[in-house]
């Protein structure tokens, strides 16, 4: 099989190259090689690599930027993904199409299934829905994998923020009062790996398993990392006076996943233990 990865030097798209290289012919591609809000640019470079399968890891995922510039977030999140699809359609390739627990508005207060209806509070999670139902229109043969929380190599997120904030302050102050659950690239690379040859088509969520709140993620970062004398405050989400809201509970019911594959993802703190391996090559066991 030949996949073809797009958002290739992104947080996820090193970990698709890196978990399905030695598995399949894997090509990956990024914004210098194709421009996915292009529509004919984009038909053109997926038809020339006859790829199997494509995975569009390709998106705009500053939500407080996408607050700021809706037609740019609609651009690459929506039409752009809209692109990918007609142009898988037309090269006969299936895709997998990477969304984002933001479709949800987080007031079920309950883990979110597939079949929940979506309400986007940002206008990030607004192109992102948009990016779906695009996906779902231009392409039959499709797998819209929404996941949440994530973490790894190649990228700042949220544990390394932690860890470099912690290294200048004698207090952190951390939101509590917005749940989810944290997601590891590398396994989510791996779970993808497992649904492209699947004959599932629509939407699976997959993340680690685990849910919990920022702050209660932000004090085992501290704990798993060994890092003592750093006080974490539990903060309220008004007090960040942030641009684009946040759902305050968008936890993925991942039932699914498990049904199709066979198995489910490890809890996010064993995930937190391998990414801080390979980050500082020491974890309090």
């Amino acid at each position: 099989m030949k996949v073809l990865v797009l958002g290739a030097n992104g947080m996820l798209g090193h970990a698709l190259m890196d978990v399905l290289g030695p598995r399949w012919e894997v090509e990956g591609a990024d914004r210098g090689e194709i421009d996915i809000r292009d529509a004919a640019a984009a038909a053109r470079f997926i038809a020339g690599r006859r790829p199997d399968a494509v995975v569009n890891a390709a998106a705009r995922t500053d939500v407080d930027g996408c607050e700021g510039d809706p037609a740019g977030a609609h651009a690459v999140n929506a039409e752009g993904a809209g692109n990918v699809a007609r142009a898988c359609a037309g090269a006969g390739a299936r895709l997998v199409h990477l969304s984002t627990d933001y479709v949800f508005d987080g007031l079920k207060g309950s883990p979110y299934l597939e079949g929940d209806a979506p309400n986007p509070a940002s206008v990030y999670g607004r192109s992102k829905l948009a990016g779906e139902v695009a996906v779902r229109e231009r392409q039959p043969d499709h797998l819209i994998v929404r996941t949440s929380w994530l973490f790894g190599e190649h990228g700042r997120n949220f544990v390394d923020r932690i860890l470099d904030a912690a290294a200048g302050r004698e207090t952190i102050g951390v939101v509590g009062d917005q749940h989810g659950r944290p997601t590891y690239a590398p396994d989510l690379a791996a779970a993808i790996g497992r649904l492209i040859p699947a004959a599932y088509r629509g939407v699976v969520h997959v993340a680690n398993d685990g849910v919990t709140s920022w702050y209660d993620y932000a004090r085992a970062i501290l704990e798993l990392a060994g890092v003592r004398g750093v006080r974490v405050e539990e903060i309220g989400s008004g007090r960040l006076d942030r641009p684009a809201p946040r759902p305050p509970y968008s936890a993925l019911d991942c039932t699914l996943y498990a049904r199709l594959t066979g198995g489910h993802l490890r809890h996010w703190r064993e995930a937190v233990r391998d990414h801080l391996a390979r980050r500082t090559g020491r974890v309090n066991r």
